[in-house]
C-alpha cells in the first residue's frame, strides 16, 4: 500500500494549556492557534515537522506520550536546550543529558505536562 503521505502530526495534551504553549513556543516552534482549544506547532515554519497541542488532559494519555524528532546535531541540540533553561522556567519540565546508543544518540525533554520527547540523530 502507498500512502503518498504528505505530513504526519500527532496529537499531544496539555495539563495546563497555555503554560505549554509558552513552552513549546520557548523550544524553537511556531505557533499557529487553530482556536481555543488547539494549536499546531511547526518546526522552522515547516508543516511537514509539526504536532497539534490541544487543552485536553488524561493523565495515562500524557504521560505515556513520546515523540522522536530527528535532528542534525545532538550536541549542539542538547547545549542550546540547556541554555533555555526550561526546567528553571517551566514547572514539571526535565532535560536529560546525551545518551548514545548503537543507532544513534539522543537527549531528552520532559515538557510540563509528561510528555517525552525524544531528540537524536542516527548513525549511519
Amino acid at each position: 500500500m502507498n500512502h503518498n503521505a504528505k505530513s504526519l502530526r500527532p496529537f499531544i495534551g496539555a495539563k495546563d494549556f497555555d503554560l505549554s504553549r509558552a513552552f513549546y513556543r520557548d523550544l524553537g516552534f511556531e505557533e499557529h492557534t487553530l482556536g481555543p482549544e488547539m494549536s499546531v506547532f511547526l518546526s522552522n515554519g515547516n508543516p511537514t515537522f509539526a504536532f497539534y497541542l490541544q487543552r485536553y488532559y488524561s493523565e495515562d494519555w500524557v504521560n505515556n506520550t513520546m515523540v522522536f524528532m530527528e535532528v542534525d546535531n545532538t550536541e549542539r541540540f542538547y547545549n542550546e536546550l540547556k541554555a533555555l533553561d526550561l526546567p528553571g522556567k517551566y514547572p514539571g519540565a526535565r532535560v536529560s543529558p546525551i545518551r548514545v546508543q548503537e543507532w544513534g544518540c539522543e537527549c531528552f525533554v520532559h515538557d510540563p505536562s509528561g510528555v517525552l520527547w525524544h531528540f537524536g540523530e542516527f548513525f549511519n
